[in-house]
Order: structure tokens, then sequence, then C-alpha cells
């Protein structure tokens, strides 16, 4: 209960502080918008971290090297939990925006923050609206900006996860840039498995090569995300003997 109290604490001070603090973005994304973004993002992870080390979180990075610096790219992952975004987002090497749930709109200072970053709001149960989230998206990593998306289209609480989505994967097709397989195991065991507690646990987050997609065989081609999927799930597998 001590850590949920403090995390719960931190972001309240965070959220209020955000209020000045995002008036003064807006008078810096006047002059300079790459400033706005750059400054926002490291804003964030700073947060970010502070909630990791309040949860208690003791993180394992695998292949972060794998991680290209000099391009933008797209993320793809498994999500078990909401401490996914929490424990990745603070590692991002350059821009990178994420692609989440329109409901976070009704947020009013989180949803600022996300914008100031990239972010991009899907309605999943509008396909007019999803096709323009993924142009938008296409548009943002042609201009260097990375995006992660979760394919499987929700928080999955199983070892299995659910099958890809097709269509996320049409950003990297479009934009021709470098897919990164992200896993994650035992995020959800820092506050999914027991909510509305928060326990320190031990989460392995692994960074694959970047898959190019242009030297893949045709057949692996056709079916980036069953290639995807099946990436993942077997680095998923192999580190749950490091929990």
């Amino acid at each position: 209960m001590i850590r949920l109290i403090l995390v719960f604490l931190f972001l309240l001070i965070f959220l209020l502080c955000s209020i000045l603090i995002q008036l003064v973005l807006w008078v810096v994304g006047k002059f300079n918008l790459e400033a706005k973004k750059t400054i926002s993002l490291r804003i964030v992870s700073w947060a970010f971290r502070c909630v990791a080390f309040l949860s208690g979180a003791k993180l394992t990075v695998i292949g972060e090297e794998n991680v290209p610096k000099d391009k933008a790219v797209l993320y793809v992952g498994n999500h078990r939990s909401y401490f996914d975004i929490v424990l990745s987002y603070s590692r991002v090497p350059r821009l990178t925006g994420y692609i989440a749930k329109k409901e976070i709109l009704k947020v009013p200072v989180l949803s600022q923050w996300m914008r100031n970053m990239d972010c991009l709001f899907l309605d999943r149960s509008d396909i007019r609206q999803g096709l323009q989230v993924i142009l938008s998206a296409i548009d943002k990593v042609k201009n260097g900006i990375s995006i992660t998306i979760y394919p499987e289209g929700t928080r999955n609480n199983s070892d299995e996860m659910l099958p890809f989505h097709k269509g996320s994967f049409k950003i990297a097709q479009k934009a021709r840039c470098p897919i990164v397989p992200i896993t994650i195991n035992n995020s959800n065991a820092i506050f999914e498995d027991h909510i509305p507690f928060i326990k320190k646990s031990h989460v392995i987050l692994e960074y694959g090569a970047p898959i190019y997609m242009d030297e893949l065989a045709p057949e692996d081609k056709k079916n980036i995300e069953v290639y995807c999927h099946k990436i993942i799930q077997e680095t998923y597998q192999k580190n749950k003997a490091l929990v």
C-alpha cells in the first residue's frame, strides 16, 4: 500500500506542476517546436523513472544496442501492463510517439503531455479513424519520429499473446523504417496481478534485432505480423527463466 500511495502522490504533484510547465512549453513551442518536443520527452522520461523507482521495479534490459540511434523506427511489442510504457518510454534515444486508445484524451494534463510528444489516439471502433491514425504515424516516421504500437490491440493477461493486427505494420511498410521488436516479461507483477496494490517486481525488457522488411523472404514480408509475433513470443518464453 505504501508504494501505491507514493506513486499516487508523485503523479498528483507532477500533474499539478504540469499546468505551469505546459504554459512555459506553449511559449517555447511558438519559437521552437522541436525544443518543445525534446524538453517534453526529457521531463516525462524523468517522471517515468521516478514512478519506476517508487514502484520498486527492478529492470533488466537486454539488447538495447539493437535500437538504431540515427533513424526513426517502429517499435512493436507485447502488452501486459500500464508499466510497459513507464519502463520503456524513459529509454527511447530519440523523439517517440505512442499509439494509445482514445479514452486517454479524457485526462486533460496527461493527454497534453502525450500530444507534445507526437502520440496518436486510436478509436478502435472506427475503422476510418484508425486508418487516419496509421497515415499520421507514417508521416511522423518519415519526419524522423519513432512510433511505438502494441499490435495485440489491448493489454493481455495471458502468457500466450493475442494475434497481431496486420494494419499496425503498414507504418513500417509505407515509411520504409526498421521494426524493433520489444519483449517485456513480468511487468504485470507490478500492478495488474494484485490491483490496487503495487509490489516490487523484476521486469525483463529485451530489444530484438531490427527487422528490415526489404531483406525478408517474400512470405515473411507478406505475413510480417506473424513473423514479428513469433519472434516476440519466443523471446517471451525464453526470458521467463530470468524473472
